[in-house]
């Protein structure tokens, strides 16, 4: 699944979760247990919000609010 493909509807959940819980760290594996979704979707929802800056990638691959972001 290519990045502007990844649902809406999806990642605004994510981001509503990551807002709710600001010290949320998932690797990919959790994040697709907690939302329910295949990996090809997982990767793209991330990728989708680290490029727009929201979420970080961590030394060990894991995804995190990124510092900068405010609610």
């Amino acid at each position: 699944m290519m990045v502007d493909e990844a649902p809406d509807g999806m990642v605004n959940r994510v981001r509503s979760e990551f807002l709710e819980m600001p010290g949320l760290k998932l690797t990919v594996w959790q994040a697709q247990r907690l939302w329910g979704v295949d990996q090809p979707t997982c990767e793209a929802v991330i990728e989708r919000l680290t490029e727009a800056r929201f979420l970080a990638r961590t030394r060990d691959g894991a995804v995190v609010l990124r510092a900068s972001t405010s609610v």
